[in-house]
């Protein structure tokens, strides 16, 4: 029987315990003048939080999770599955429980003073104890738990702080996200000190008219107020009016005690600078709290927006302009250490988010670290704060029960507090993935009452009903709706909401196939409004491959190219030797987890880019602004007309005077020159001057239009040029000195996350399609061709394929034509597979790009002539899989350092992919480190290629991206440089 009354509460098994001795959260800012606490901690692990304290203790720094310092207890993934199995509210036996311990000397000046420690987030259990008493109990893993030390610690002396975390317990089943568990102090640790007068709170409500309120409650220390107190308020060193009609309201309606005060002041600030994503002015307000002799007890610092957010009909209005929000879900994570994130971590993020055309994020699935929401402000960022519920295992027992209703309307209540200050918060989420039930109700209510000036959202409500309005969700907010799904919502008649996805289109790996088809429809259709790609980071925790263990703090050094260092590798589910994993579903962000862009970053700055080129007409281009509320100005822009035959001219342009939503025609910048070939016009958009997210000159979009298309290409049916003979083996297969492997027909691509978790690639399996298998049927001569039949043998059918092969000036023609039975509905690709001899290292091509596009992702791979090292050209998804992908190549080289090598015709736009590694290489391991690069070029030439989609979760790719059966045909041309 333990004699600590902490532990002897046991408050990781009892869900109506969310706190004990916590105080209230606010919005008032502690951080300045702060004693900070961070750094190494006496650290010992317990099996259980009732085991007993040992004499021995080792180091573990702070913030930080011991999952990733080196204990034995590792990292562990799962997505829905709990990773132990007791029913809520019941946590395992076998239950880590770390304790942290450090001296603090107290400073001598706070003597007299309010003393306060401030632990930024524990996961997921927090008790607190000064020198062997208890000081408090939290709950609620992300977000910061406050206890009043004054009565526990003397002002000159020091104390032993000792904080205990409990990883497992009741609230881990409403903290059951889609990430890695880990357990530790993962936010900073503070100690403050006030005057015993102090703010208890801070509410600021700024309008886009300029009328600003602040609400501020005092307290004392010592229970009654004293007499004569007051608060004032400078906006931009302009004083604010204290709102003598509130006091005397108060005072008449005896509505304030005489150990709570409450004051407001007020002011309207004339042609006021309004705050938005794209221009986030802000205003520095000071409040200070005075004693009755006019000295200062309290201060609190904010900066303040000036923008107002609502629902109109079926649109969310910000400043009363209908926005398009153009969304990613974002978890805390890195690589080196789980869940802690520096301010610095944090501002890469987000200044990578705005360079790439993003202009919200959804805190999934919980309140994200308050630096967060300051760079939210000062850069331009719309936030959906999300509360940290998601019950997903047992989500439909929990919503409705009664033992948890307290900890919903806390985590809910405490977010709001905590972040009602921020012009970036938007919309309030009460959590993910639980249900929908009378807790829900509950915290939203709560919600309604303290903040009316912002909507709420919430998945499990709006998965009732798009249209409802009686459910607790403003916004009609599902998950991965097909997008035929969202479009006839919206021209139903019915619709009664705003329908902004909170998740959609899921970055697994080779993934977000039909991007811009969703922002063709969104942008088209009213009443869609945008929605929030799942998800920003691919969370792969750098392991080191000798030990599997992870790389801790210091890790070995990142790459910038998404790849792991040498020796290491990026672990997924399953890596860290557990048995109840969701394996590489961890992996499914638009960046790499060193935050290296994907492929899916160059499509969607596209998508979401602020000047467009609408159309080629009357010996002109039309340009349109996009964005809501800025104009050109900021911008500077340059024209580039690429031509088909390796011409290149350049221009500066300048941009027009266009207001948001405006179009204008302007001249082309160039003469057309004569000629047949292909003519893009390309506009390089770039920032004029620096921003805070972006130096001057860094490319915002590259809008594109075609000002003549390529003239017919020419039949194939004259007779074979003079020049080298063709030459096939016994097989049928063609012979050629820069060749190792002849071409071959491929139905078949190593599967993406989205081909195994969507079911298209066992299909793929069952039909064969891995393994088949050629037969020669005939090979002829005649007038200087080699027409070679060969068949396929699949599970479902035959695959007929010819070749015909001609000699031409320098080269050879080739004619393949393939024919799929009726059985293969849907298939990989068709087209051919060849191998080069090796020392082939760089790439020129003329089409899309540079950077990876397939058939439904290549918006934002403009055509162009481009070149990348072969070995650049390949795209490391955490799982090996299909990619390194060019669509659109008209034609290509490959080539050595002394200019010796190959090139390629095609006969028409196709997808091209030019790798290291067969789809077998890909297929046979789980990790890149267990690649091995081929010498020669691995070469795909398709005559159709499958889109991606996003079916690892959600829709897979449309019906006009599949590869059906029938008659394929397509041809090129190869020829030695």
């Amino acid at each position: 029987m333990t004699s600590d009354p902490l532990l002897a509460l046991r408050p990781w098994e009892a869900p109506e315990v969310t706190s004990w001795g916590r105080l209230p959260m606010n919005a008032v800012d502690r951080r300045s003048g702060a004693l900070p606490l961070d750094g190494d901690w006496r650290f010992q692990l317990l099996p259980a939080p009732d085991a007993p304290v040992s004499d021995v203790w080792t180091s573990s720094y702070v913030p930080g999770v011991w999952t990733m310092q080196g204990t034995d207890d590792l990292p562990q993934y799962t997505n829905v599955r709990m990773p132990f199995a007791e029913y809520p509210p019941h946590s395992p036996a076998a239950n880590p429980t770390g304790v942290y311990e450090r001296a603090v000397d107290v400073p001598a000046d706070w003597a007299g003073r309010r003393i306060v420690l401030q632990v930024g987030a524990a996961e997921s259990v927090l008790l607190v104890h000064v020198d062997g008493r208890p000081a408090g109990v939290s709950k609620d893993s992300h977000l910061a738990a406050e206890f009043d030390l004054t009565g526990l610690v003397r002002a000159g002396e020091r104390a032993l702080v000792r904080l205990t975390v409990v990883k497992w317990s009741d609230a881990s089943h409403i903290e059951d996200q889609d990430q890695w568990w880990h357990g530790g102090v993962t936010r900073s640790v503070l100690l403050y000190a006030t005057d015993p007068l102090h703010l208890a709170d801070v509410t600021v409500r700024a309008g886009r008219y300029g009328d600003l309120r602040v609400d501020c409650r005092v307290r004392d220390a010592g229970g009654t107020l004293p007499a004569g107190w007051y608060v004032s308020g400078e906006l931009d060193g302009h004083l604010l009016t204290q709102d003598t009609e509130f006091d005397r309201a108060n005072a008449d309606d005896d509505r304030v005690s005489d150990f709570l005060g409450e004051a407001r002041l007020l002011t309207d600030v004339p042609d006021v600078r309004t705050w938005n994503a794209e221009t986030p002015e802000l205003y520095d307000l000071t409040v200070r709290l005075h004693r009755a002799d006019g000295g200062v007890a309290d201060a609190s610092r904010h900066r303040v927006g000036f923008r107002d957010v609502e629902i109109v009909e079926r649109d969310l209005l910000v400043n009363g302009e209908r926005v398009f929000v153009r969304g990613v879900n974002r978890h805390d994570f890195h690589p080196l250490t789980g869940r802690t994130v520096s301010p610095g971590d944090l501002r890469a993020d987000l200044v990578l988010l705005k360079r790439f055309g993003f202009n919200a994020i959804r805190t999934a699935h919980y309140p994200g670290d308050p630096a967060l929401y300051d760079l939210a402000d000062e850069l331009g960022l719309y936030v959906v704060d999300e509360a940290d519920i998601e019950s997903h295992d047992h989500a439909h027992e929990i919503a409705d029960d009664p033992r948890y209703l307290n900890a919903f309307v806390d985590r809910v209540s405490r977010m709001v507090l905590r972040d009602k200050n921020h012009p970036s918060v938007i919309v309030w989420s009460l959590g993910n993935e639980s249900d929908y039930g009378a807790n829900h109700d509950a915290a939203a209510g709560w919600v309604r009452r303290h903040d009316p000036t912002r909507p709420i959202q919430y998945e499990g409500a709006a998965k009732r009903g798009w249209a409802d309005p009686h459910l607790a969700s403003d916004i009609a907010c599902p998950m991965y709706a097909p997008l035929e799904d969202c479009v006839a919502h919206a021209l139903s008649g019915e619709q009664t909401k705003p329908l902004i996805q909170c998740e959609y289109s899921h970055a697994m790996g080779n993934s977000n196939g039909t991007l811009a088809d969703h922002w063709a429809a969104i942008e088209s259709t009213p009443g869609l409004q945008g929605g929030f790609i799942w998800e920003f980071w691919d969370h792969g925790i750098l392991q080191r491959v000798s030990d599997g263990r992870p790389a801790g703090r210091a890790g070995a050094g990142l790459h910038d190219n998404g790849v792991a260092a040498p020796g290491h590798r990026w672990a997924y589910g399953g890596d860290f030797g557990e048995t109840i994993h969701d394996g590489a579903f961890i992996a499914d962000g638009v960046v790499f987890p060193d935050r290296t862009p994907k492929p899916v970053m160059y499509e969607h700055r596209e998508i979401a880019a602020p000047v467009r080129l609408e159309c080629f007409r009357h010996e002109g281009v039309v340009i349109g602004n996009h964005q809501h509320f800025r104009g050109l100005d900021w911008l500077a822009g340059e024209w580039e007309l690429s031509l088909a035959d390796g011409g290149v001219l350049t221009a500066p342009a300048k941009l027009p005077d266009l207001r948001p939503g405006e179009t204008t025609a302007v001249p082309l910048p160039f003469e057309l020159p004569r000629g047949g070939g292909e003519a893009w016009l390309t506009l390089r958009v770039t920032t004029a001057d620096d921003e805070p997210w972006a130096p001057r000159g860094t490319v915002v979009c590259l809008p594109q239009v075609r000002l003549r298309a390529a003239a017919a290409a020419p039949g194939h049916s004259a007779r074979a040029a003079r020049g080298r003979p063709v030459e096939v083996d016994a097989e049928g297969l063609l012979v050629h000195p820069l060749l190792t492997s002849a071409p071959v027909l491929s139905l078949w691509r190593a599967p993406t996350d989205n081909d195994e978790l969507g079911g298209a690639a066992l299909r793929w399996r069952t039909w064969g399609l891995d393994t088949l298998v050629r037969k020669v049927v005939d090979v002829r001569q005649a007038a200087g061709r080699v027409t070679v039949h060969a068949e396929y043998a699949a599970e479902a059918g035959v695959v007929r394929h010819a070749q015909v092969f001609t000699p031409v000036e320098g080269g050879i023609h080739v004619e393949e034509r393939a024919e799929l039975p009726d059985a293969l509905t849907d298939v990989a690709r068709v087209g051919s597979v060849f191998e080069t001899v090796a020392g082939l290292d760089l790439m020129e091509w003329y089409g899309q790009g540079p950077w990876e596009s397939y058939p439904d992702r290549s918006f934002g791979a403009p055509v162009g002539h481009h070149r990348v090292a072969v070995a650049e050209l390949f795209t490391p998804y955490l799982r090996p899989q299909e990619s390194g992908g060019r669509h659109g190549v008209r034609h290509f080289t490959l080539s050595a350092p002394d200019a010796t090598g190959l090139a390629v015709v095609l006969d028409e736009p196709r997808q091209v992919s030019v790798t290291r590694h067969r789809a077998d290489d890909l297929t046979a391991v789980t990790h890149h480190d267990q690649l091995v690069p081929r010498a020669g070029c691995v070469v795909h030439l398709d005559a159709a290629h499958r889109g991606l989609g996003t079916a690892s979760c959600g829709p897979d790719t449309s019906p006009s991206y599949l590869v059906t059966p029938g008659v394929h045909r397509w041809s090129w041309t190869l020829r030695a440089l």
